[in-house]
């Protein structure tokens, strides 16, 4: 099928969750999730697929074994895809990113050795510097307080070693066109424009190679 948006009723959906997160609202709602939120984002997916990759959606289930938060659902669906997009609704609306959101060791070695780097080291300055004019956030979620042991303190790229992640990040909120297929031209043309940072990131961290 062809993706035509996502309508009004899956914000409503997900600030309904928000407000009362419990199985009773979820098996009483789980039709409006599969048609209204899931269907649209498979439907997305499918289309982005030639170009990007087949993408994978999130479970709506959260895992609460080791939490203090024992909220049961989450409150956006989320998917992503293997060039290292993100795609996620929630009620506020559409967001993206694309990066690598979370680094695993032999990643984290691989992207402090190409920092401190002078070449590529720089190079990924300008490519966070390209993504930044065109109106992209690149965020960091984690990162250490000091520069990592067995770098100089005074490292002029100290700031990007200590990162644990590094991703462009942009949200659109929830605009008439939401519910219309221009959702779409907004991931695709985010993905394209965040291409510099996940190019220099491919190029020089890659996916790990460990095994959980």
């Amino acid at each position: 099928m062809t993706f035509d948006g996502w309508p009004r009723a899956a914000l409503d959906f997900y600030r309904g969750l928000e407000l009362d997160n419990s199985k009773a609202y979820w098996l009483a709602h789980h039709e409006v999730y599969e048609q209204q939120v899931l269907q649209p984002m498979t439907e997305l997916l499918d289309e982005l697929a030639e170009e990007f990759g087949p993408g994978r959606v999130f479970r709506p289930y959260r895992d609460v074994r080791f939490s203090a938060d024992k909220t049961l659902y989450k409150t956006a669906i989320g998917a992503t895809l293997p060039s290292g997009g993100y795609v996620q609704l929630s009620a506020r609306g559409l967001a993206a990113g694309a990066g690598y959101h979370r680094l695993a060791l032999d990643q984290l070695e691989r992207y402090r050795r190409a920092v401190a780097d002078e070449q590529t080291g720089e190079s990924l300055r300008d490519s966070i510097a390209a993504v930044e004019e065109r109106g992209i956030e690149v965020t960091v979620r984690d990162a250490l307080k000091t520069v990592p042991r067995g770098y100089p303190k005074e490292h002029p790229r100290a700031d990007l070693l200590k990162n644990k992640d590094l991703a462009a990040w942009t949200e659109w909120g929830t605009g008439d066109w939401l519910q219309t297929a221009e959702a779409k031209e907004h991931v695709v043309s985010f993905l394209h424009d965040a291409r510099p940072l996940t190019t220099w990131l491919d190029a020089h961290v890659g996916p790990t190679t460990l095994t959980r």
